[in-house]
């Protein structure tokens, strides 16, 4: 495949089960962004959504020891059709053919991921058939993206930020501004012009607080940050939380969405466990900024946790940065994820690669990602 850029879809579903399939179409060449495409939000027929939690509520039981829990099959079957039903409608909606698209970007929903330990490999299992997928979209579809990376050594995450490092080139930003994705699990990609690039989880982001109040029948998330504002902080507590030995590690380091838990929470009320547990997010986001090889003075915030006002108040007070919306930037904050994928199918097609020492620690960059053809 040649330089020119073309157009790709990148599917993603997170690690904090919110329902969704975000769909996105970009034009690039995997180095820059020559288009921003449509973008869309597909909600999960309710029974894959109750489908993809009990795999899930498997894989944490599972652990990566013994035969994989008999769910997954099933899972990954209806996932990847409901998935690919819903690019199809996504094609024919924006008037793209199957011979428009150079490839899906499909990542499929994670199920576990271990990060690799002294004496310990890692591991990761995400859920995503791209071969099925590419039978039926009728086009070719790279899948699989952590798998090569973790068998390398690598950590197998975090794999934005070849392209967080393109949208910061875009907008004419330098190392005084960092990307910080608050999905389930929070990461920043920090890029200092040309190939420097740095990239790694920083702590949890919504997963534990959805999970807090899930657990007090409180709703899926906390919606404007309502409880934590309502609350306070149990400081003693966070101090003790940041003891944290992940927190001081040195980078390349990542995290299941399950490493922290709302167990840290245990003993308070809805609004102060809410509240504390925003906080340790903030606090943690600041831990990391301070092993970058520069801290950034300003944070340019994707995901879903940057709708949350308590948290983008918290990362002034506990990690001393200004946050800046996704949007401010220029960027669309609810698709990066979805283009993340687009670019990187595309990059795969070229055989650039998608992880680097500094982001993920293979000991070379590497392409990664398998390729399916229709």
């Amino acid at each position: 495949m040649d330089g020119k850029p073309v157009w790709a879809i990148g599917l993603m579903t997170g690690t904090a089960l919110d329902g969704q399939i975000d769909i996105a179409a970009l034009r690039t060449d995997g180095e820059r962004i020559d288009r921003l495409g449509p973008y869309a939000l597909s909600p999960y027929p309710a029974a894959v959504q109750a489908l993809l939690t009990q795999a899930v509520a498997a894989a944490r039981g599972w652990n990566f020891t013994g035969p994989e829990p008999a769910i997954f099959a099933e899972a990954e079957m209806a996932l990847t059709r409901a998935q690919a039903e819903a690019v199809k409608a996504f094609m024919g909606l924006h008037g793209l053919s199957a011979a428009d698209v150079a490839a899906v970007g499909f990542h499929g929903q994670t199920m576990l991921h271990r990060a690799p330990q002294p004496g310990r490999p890692g591991d990761t299992r995400q859920l995503g058939d791209g071969a099925l997928m590419a039978e039926i979209v009728g086009v070719p579809v790279v899948f699989d993206f952590r798998t090569a990376d973790v068998r390398a050594g690598g950590q197998g995450a975090p794999l934005a930020a070849s392209y967080h490092a393109a949208l910061l080139r875009r907008g004419g930003l330098g190392p005084e501004a960092a990307v910080l994705n608050l999905g389930g699990v929070a990461n920043v990609t920090w890029w200092g012009g040309g190939d420097d690039l740095v990239a790694f989880d920083t702590g949890p982001a919504n997963g534990p607080l959805n999970d807090w109040m899930k657990q007090h029948a409180a709703g899926e998330m906390d919606v404007d940050g309502a409880a934590a504002r309502r609350g306070r902080v149990d400081e003693a507590r966070l101090a003790r939380l940041l003891d944290h030995p992940y927190l001081a590690a040195p980078y390349p380091k990542s995290l299941d969405r399950y490493d922290f838990t709302a167990a840290m929470a245990d003993g308070l009320t809805l609004e102060d466990g809410a509240a504390t547990l925003t906080a340790f997010t903030a606090a943690a986001v600041g831990r990391g900024l301070d092993l970058l090889p520069r801290r950034p003075d300003r944070l340019v915030l994707c995901g879903g946790g940057r709708r949350n006002p308590a948290l983008v108040s918290a990362l002034a007070e506990r990690a001393g940065v200004t946050a800046v919306m996704a949007e401010d930037a220029g960027w669309r904050g609810d698709a990066v994820e979805a283009e993340c994928f687009a670019f990187l199918a595309v990059r795969r097609l070229r055989g650039l690669p998608i992880s680097f020492p500094t982001t993920t620690g293979v000991p070379e960059p590497m392409a990664g990602g398998r390729v399916a053809m229709p």
